[in-house]
C-alpha cells in the first residue's frame, strides 16, 4: 500500500480531534498503541482494515484519508450525495460522537433482530440514553432505516477503497470485490441482513426507492467500471460490460439471499465458487 505523509497528517489530526488520549483512540480502532504510533511515524503501514476502522470511528471516509476528498476519483464508484451519511467536520468530531454511536447501535440491532422488531426504546436502552435523545438525532424510525442503509453504503465504499486502491489488475480487483461482498460472519453478514430488510421495505413502500436506487447504483457502477477497466487492459473479453454487470450483480444478490436464508448447500464458500466460475466463463472469456 502506498502511503503518504498527507495520510499520516490526516490521521494525526483525527487523533487530536477525538476525545481522549492516543491510547484510547488506538483501543477504539482495535490497534495496539505502539503500532498506531509507528504508523503515524511512517515506520509501518496502516492495513486496509485499520483504515476502515479509523474512518468508521471518526465518521470520515477512507477516500478522504487516502486522497483528501470524499469525491476523489478512485477505483470504486463514489456514492451519490443522497446515499451518504451526514458528513462530520474533522475539527468537531466530539460533538458528532453521540449520533454515530446511536446509528451504530441501531444498525446492529436491525441486522440482528429485524427492522420491525426494533423499537426506538430498544435503541435508547442499548445506548444507555433516552428515547428523546434518539429522536433528537433521528426524528422517525423511518429515518433510522434510511441512515442504516447509508451506513451500509459507507461501509462498503470504505472497505473497497481501502482494499482495492493499490490493485492495478482488473481481474484481481473484480475477484477481490466479490470476496468483499460475501456474507461471511461479522460485519459483512450484518450488512446483508440490513439489505434484506431494505429490499422488503422498498417493495412495499415506494418512498424508499429513490435512496435505494442511489445506494445500489454505486455498487453497480463499481462493477461496471471494473469490467470496463479489464477490457481496456485486455484481461476481459466480454463485449457488453453493462449486460455483464447486470448478470453478475443479480447473481451476487440471489446467491447472497440463499446463504442468508439458510438454503441447504448454500454457503459463502459455494457462493464464491459460483461467482468465480461466472467471471471466468462470462467475463474473462467473454461469453456475455
Amino acid at each position: 500500500m502506498d502511503e503518504t505523509a498527507e495520510l499520516r497528517d490526516r490521521v494525526r489530526g483525527l487523533v487530536k480531534a477525538m476525545p481522549g488520549a492516543q491510547r484510547e483512540f488506538a483501543a477504539a480502532i482495535g490497534l495496539d498503541e505502539t503500532k498506531l504510533s509507528k504508523a503515524l511515524n511512517g515506520t509501518r503501514r496502516f492495513s486496509p482494515h485499520e483504515l476502515v476502522r479509523v474512518a468508521e470511528h471518526c465518521g470520515v471516509t477512507v477516500n478522504w484519508l487516502l486522497n483528501g476528498s470524499d469525491d476523489a476519483v478512485t477505483v470504486t464508484a463514489v456514492p451519490a450525495p443522497a446515499a451518504r451519511p451526514a458528513s462530520d467536520d474533522p475539527d468537531h468530531l466530539a460533538q458528532s460522537e453521540p449520533r454515530r454511536r446511536i446509528l451504530e447501535t441501531a444498525w446492529a440491532l436491525i441486522a440482528e433482530r429485524g427492522y420491525h422488531k426494533v423499537r426506538i426504546a430498544d435503541i435508547a436502552e442499548a445506548c444507555g440514553t433516552s428515547t428523546a435523545a434518539i429522536h433528537y438525532h433521528f426524528p422517525s424510525k423511518t429515518e433510522v432505516l434510511n441512515e442504516a442503509l447509508r451506513r451500509n453504503v459507507k461501509l462498503a465504499f470504505d472497505r473497497q477503497v481501502a482494499e482495492l486502491h493499490s490493485i492495478e489488475d482488473a481481474n484481481e480487483r473484480l475477484h477481490r470485490l466479490v470476496e468483499l461482498q460475501l456474507p461471511t460472519d461479522g460485519v459483512l453478514r450484518a450488512e446483508w441482513s440490513v439489505w434484506l430488510q431494505v429490499w422488503n421495505e422498498v417493495a412495499l413502500d415506494p418512498s424508499f426507492r429513490s435512496l435505494y436506487h442511489d445506494s445500489i447504483g454505486r455498487w453497480e457502477r463499481t462493477i461496471a467500471m471494473t469490467i470496463r477497466s479489464g477490457r481496456e487492459q485486455g484481461v476481459f473479453s466480454v463485449t457488453d460490460p453493462d449486460a455483464a454487470t447486470t448478470r453478475l450483480t443479480a447473481l451476487i444478490d440471489g446467491l447472497g439471499i440463499q446463504v442468508l436464508t439458510g438454503r441447504p448447500g448454500s454457503t459463502a464458500e459455494s457462493m464464491r465458487e459460483h461467482l468465480h466460475d461466472f467471471i471466468e466463463s462470462s467475463i474473462v472469456k467473454g461469453a456475455c
